[in-house]
């Protein structure tokens, strides 16, 4: 298989309160594990095969419905896992919060935005922070877009993602999107960010 589905770093119970085990085990088990199964069978036999997950969204535009899906789920939720930890929380520290001084004004700005772009994500999607050539942003995609995609709006690399798909919050938090948003500022590991950001 071209893609394999990752193990995280920590517990289904390690995030809790914030995200119970419930959901992490069947999001990452059934949703995440069903995203990579289908990306392989969609990509086998072609020469996407041997092209990271970079390189093919990258031309998403020009390729299937299926591969668009399937290849954004797989990239949007392996950062996704990566960006949290149960030691989360708190500020960003360094280069990244003189980044976020300067094209936010401060870091409540960005909460405030960041925010606002995953509680108003009409239906499924995700909520970004990206790094442009021109400063940080903050987007929201439909779906499993993300703006590494060719066909996407505002383009950049994702630093940070926050999945707003039902199935990401539905057990602990039923239709309450905005109390998930609030809990997610709790786990994201900032160090782990950065490191995206310096990249």
């Amino acid at each position: 298989m071209a893609f394999e589905l990752p193990k995280l770093d920590y517990a289904y119970t390690a995030l809790e309160p914030h995200i119970d085990a419930r959901t992490m085990e069947i999001h990452h088990t059934k949703h995440h594990a069903a995203y990579t199964s289908n990306l392989n069978v969609a990509v086998s036999g072609t020469k996407l095969e041997n092209e990271s997950i970079e390189q093919i969204l990258a031309k998403i535009g020009s390729l299937s419905l299926t591969i668009r899906n399937n290849g954004g789920g797989y990239y949007n939720h392996d950062l996704f896992w990566k960006i949290m930890s149960p030691n989360g929380g708190g500020a960003p520290k360094g280069d990244l919060a003189n980044a976020i001084n300067k094209d936010f004004g401060s870091f409540e700005n960005l909460k405030k935005e960041f925010s606002n772009a995953a509680a108003t994500r009409f239906g499924s999607g995700w909520a970004w922070l990206l790094k442009t050539d021109t400063g940080l942003k903050v987007t929201s995609t439909p779906n499993q877009d993300n703006p590494l995609m060719d066909i996407t709006e505002v383009k950049g690399a994702p630093i940070l993602g926050l999945d707003v798909w039902e199935h990401a919050y539905y057990l602990l938090y039923q239709n309450r999107r905005p109390d998930y948003i609030t809990a997610f500022w709790n786990v994201i590991d900032w160090e782990k960010v950065t490191e995206r950001f310096k990249k």
